[in-house]
């Protein structure tokens, strides 16, 4: 198996991504994907280390036999270039069906004057979800990797100053932090990506899918050390033009003590995150050993 390393960038030089995004104004998705699937997939697939940890996780872990896992592990792939492709459509104007289930969650808290967290995960799109879900009243602050492709954080901030969203890039001198502290204060939304450290040396260890592995502590430690409500968003794809956004409070017990308080919660995001893979289980873009 490969290392349990992420390079956290999308693939592609800058022109690349803007000879994308210049094509999809013109082109629709679905003659990409077609393209895609037949001419580039089978040729990552012979260079990209990936289907080795994609192909141990459908045969050992979610427990299908081989050819059911080769299977899986083309489309997590296929998936995965679809995700990517619908960012950059996004990005050059289209727009996606969004069915939302749970979304009354996420406005009856926005109505509240505390601020509350958004935890995701790499499942689905979850990038959707950040033009889907628009509070007149909050701020929405995703807590986004730093060094991000500058194309990519460029049109990200284009498509977030039509909304009440504003990044917040996790920095080296660990700066971000303060700017997650000044946008609770202000009752505002963070969202957090929670399963992948970026380089956070504390975790915390729960069950998933049935083996005992670490989800980075910063999430958990947030949302404890405040009393937070905690709202688990997913973003899956359900049609070549459709997704279906999951909003799903995460309940633990605020009176506790607090290692008790991150163990539950932490719990509950690995339920609640087993509970999507199962039902998506192609959509799930950890290409690691995630319990190494």
């Amino acid at each position: 198996m490969a290392e349990r390393s992420w390079k956290g960038t999308t693939f592609g030089s800058g022109w690349m991504h803007r000879w994308l995004i210049h094509s999809l104004r013109f082109i629709d998705v679905r003659l990409i994907y077609i393209f895609t699937a037949l001419f580039i997939l089978p040729i990552c697939l012979l260079i990209l280390k990936s289907r080795k940890t994609s192909y141990a996780f459908y045969r050992h872990t979610m427990g299908f036999g081989r050819w059911h896992s080769a299977w899986m592990t083309y489309l997590n792939h296929y998936h995965f270039a679809q995700a990517v492709i619908d960012k950059f459509a996004m990005y050059a104007g289209k727009r996606f069906e969004v069915e939302a289930v749970g979304i009354d969650e996420f406005f009856s808290r926005a109505e509240r004057p505390e601020g509350f967290l958004h935890f995701s995960a790499h499942v689905g799109n979850y990038e959707i979800a950040g033009y889907t879900l628009v509070s007149e009243k909050k701020m929405i602050r995703p807590v986004v990797y730093g060094f991000e492709k500058e194309s990519v954080m460029q049109n990200r901030a284009t498509m977030f100053d039509r909304t009440n969203i504003s990044m917040i890039s996790m920095k080296e001198d660990m700066s971000h932090l303060y700017e997650i502290d000044n946008a609770l204060c202000n009752g505002d939304i963070v969202s957090f990506p929670t399963d992948r450290s970026a380089g956070a040396t504390k975790s915390i260890e729960t069950v998933f899918l049935g083996r005992k592995t670490k989800f980075p502590m910063g999430p958990f430690s947030v949302a404890t050390m405040r009393g937070l409500d905690v709202l688990a968003v997913s973003v899956m794809k359900t049609g070549s033009k459709r997704y279906k956004l999951y909003i799903t409070p995460l309940c633990y017990d605020k009176q506790a003590p607090r290692r008790e308080q991150l163990r539950q919660l932490a719990d509950a995001f690995a339920q609640e995150l087993e509970r999507r893979i199962r039902e998506y289980p192609t959509q799930w873009f950890n290409f690691y050993d995630f319990w190494s």
